[in-house]
């Protein structure tokens, strides 16, 4: 199938101008303005804007294991609603992702989606933080990083090994950083208003902690880390001089973090209770000030589906939120609508700058490269309906809230896959 797209505003971080795109054979054949050709669809894209497709490099998509909350179909429809066009799959599935055979189930299930789906593996076996597991035939069957997502590894030593083992292979890990002991049983940040509702808080210093403990081994053994889901100033200032010293430190927010606060929890609502949890609003301006001066390198959403059910007490109910439907609207609408960050700074830190960490092959939009776009409305306003989400759960923090930005259709391989009508 071909397809002309008239007029529209195309940006990614070498291009920025008004122009018809010519997509055949799954490529983009013509980038040029008043392309006259025949094509199976003219699109007017005259209100959009065209950038390249989204990569989310921290998301759960429950399968094998958990298929009541999400599954990897419905997982990528979700996605491709939201023009995110490839995937980082966490592993803390039912089983574990520790094993070839998990490996292939996963990629198999996803390669007819239009998303890259891209799994992670497990560090250690069962992500039990006992014995690790065989990072280069985990490696060689299709893990593009390393994590116990959910489940740090306590031991330091074992840590420290593992980060060596993984430079060695040429393989990402990644730290759900937080010290379960310090923890222990806390449900929301630990604050003024886990005092007023009388719950277990999450101190900060669990974040903090292991973020600087990551570091220090990964500094000692000369290697890589990636710091998953930033929330805190504290663990932001760590990072910040790490880097500043030539440690190879990487890190990720989600919209959520640079946008709400502990307040929202006054609600008693689970729907806002995530891991970790949002914090405080010191904690919210100095996540979104290192988005903007590059401390923090990518945007994910760390989408979590768990069932209305789940979700029902506030005290009892697993902490997460889904987000692949929201999070570019909530990164438009809180920092490009309000003049704070381009949208080439966007697509760096939501599109160009996750591949590059991976090694994964850049999306770009020139002629030669394979379709893989998405068309947004950058002035469309809407608000959230969790109950029209296309994830198979609705727990969204962002309920009700009126965004700017939407994803009006996602293009893979040349295919249209996802259309709002």
């Amino acid at each position: 199938m071909s397809l002309l797209i008239k007029n529209v505003h195309a940006v990614d971080s070498c291009l920025n101008q008004k122009t018809d795109i010519f997509i055949q054979d799954g490529r983009i054949a013509r980038i040029a303005p008043d392309i006259t050709v025949g094509a199976d669809r003219v699109i007017d894209g005259s209100e959009l804007t065209a950038l390249p497709g989204l990569f989310d490099m921290h998301v759960h998509f429950r399968d094998p294991g958990q298929t009541h909350k999400e599954d990897i179909l419905t997982g990528c429809q979700a996605a491709l609603a939201g023009g995110v066009t490839g995937v980082l799959c966490m592993p803390n599935t039912v089983p574990p992702v520790d094993s070839p055979e998990i490996l292939k189930y996963i990629l198999d299930k996803a390669k007819d989606t239009g998303v890259d789906v891209r799994p992670v593996a497990c560090i250690t076996k069962g992500m039990k933080g006992e014995e690790l597991t065989d990072f280069a035939e985990l490696k060689a069957s299709g893990a593009a990083c390393l994590s116990d997502d959910g489940r740090p590894v306590k031991n330091a030593e074992l840590m420290r090994q593992a980060l060596d083992k993984a430079y060695q292979e040429g393989i990402l890990v990644a730290s759900h950083c937080e010290d379960l002991d310090i923890i222990n049983g806390g449900i929301m940040h630990k604050g003024s208003i886990s005092e007023e509702l009388g719950v277990k808080g999450m101190d900060r210093a669990s974040e903090d902690y292991i973020t600087a403990r990551e570091i220090i081994l990964a500094s000692s053994v000369k290697g890589r880390i990636h710091i998953c889901h930033v929330s805190t100033k504290g663990s932001v200032d760590i990072i910040r001089e790490a880097k500043r010293l030539g440690v190879q430190v990487t890190c990720e927010t989600a919209p959520h973090y640079f946008m709400l606060t502990h307040e929202k929890l006054r609600s008693r609502n689970a729907n806002d209770r995530m891991n970790p949890p949002l914090r405080e609003e010191e904690d919210r301006i100095a996540i979104e000030q290192a988005v903007l001066d590059g401390t923090i390198d990518c945007i994910v959403t760390d989408h979590a589906p768990h069932t209305q059910e789940e979700k029902e007490n506030f005290e009892t109910a697993p902490n997460g939120i889904v987000g692949l439907e929201t999070s570019l609207a909530a990164t438009l609408t809180a920092l490009y609508r309000t003049g704070k960050c381009s949208l080439e700074k966007i697509i760096s830190l939501m599109s160009e700058r996750p591949r590059k960490l991976l090694n994964l092959p850049p999306v770009k939009l020139r002629e030669g490269e394979p379709a893989n776009l998405i068309l947004v409305d950058l002035n469309r306003k809407w608000t959230v309906e969790p109950e029209k989400l296309h994830s198979k759960s609705c727990n969204t923090a962002f309920r009700g809230m009126e965004l700017t930005g939407k994803v009006m259709m996602t293009i893979t391989d040349g295919v249209i896959r996802y259309e709002n009508k």
